[in-house]
């Protein structure tokens, strides 16, 4: 029934988001579009999933496109693709780490005019699984060949804020909060097994530094 519902959530947070993105597409400047590079420290964990389980430090970065929208300096739609790696860590040695091709589209906001000022951003993040690698399982069940096997694709709603540099070098801080269920065949196993029936989200913690090329 969980599965269900959280199948369902998802689906309804990819129509609200197109919803909301059609009328700003239409004020969309892509003539005076400009591209940048990104990549920063990642701080990742599964909600739910391994036992023992802690945080994994890693990194991401890819590139990046500014667009305007409307006429003024102040509003853009960001595109992003990143190679992010993410999961979690167990004691010692233990490492469950998962791989990603990146995709958030953000709307970002200008406090001002400004060419040099602070922003917010605001957007779905998509995961596609690129690559899984489990080191010294706490439990046998955390094996990939088992029930430890990360979905194909991860859904996150993503936030962040920054300050830019003449519109040019950004720092950025951002929270991805994981929505789709990252280890769907840990759901039924009890907590004797190290896991619950509760949804498996990944959360991803992350700064960044932004140059954007004229």
């Amino acid at each position: 029934m969980k599965t269900n519902v959280n199948t369902w959530l998802q689906k309804l947070l990819i129509i609200s988001v197109g919803f909301i993105f059609t009328p700003i597409f239409s004020q969309v400047d892509f003539s005076s579009t400009r591209f940048g590079l990104i990549a920063g420290p990642t701080y990742s964990r599964i909600q739910n999933a391994h036992n023992p389980s802690s945080s994994r430090i890693s990194f991401y970065g890819g590139a990046l496109a500014i667009i305007p929208i409307g006429g003024d300096d102040m509003f853009y739609l960001q595109p992003q693709v990143e190679y992010l790696s993410a999961g979690e860590k167990g004691d010692g040695e233990t490492v469950y780490a998962n791989n990603y091709l990146s995709v958030p589209v953000y709307f970002k906001a200008y406090f001002s005019e400004a060419e040099s000022e602070f922003f917010g951003q605001l957007g779905p993040r998509f995961g596609f699984l690129l690559s899984q690698k489990v080191e010294n399982p706490s439990r046998s069940i955390y094996n990939v060949e088992e029930f430890g096997k990360a979905a194909a694709f991860d859904l996150a709603i993503s936030a962040g804020l920054g300050f830019s540099y003449k519109r040019k070098l950004e720092i950025v801080g951002r929270f991805d909060f994981g929505v789709s269920n990252n280890l769907p065949d840990l759901m039924g196993k009890e907590p004797q097994d190290g896991a619950t029936n509760s949804t498996k989200r990944q959360h991803v913690l992350s700064a960044g530094i932004t140059y954007i090329f004229d």
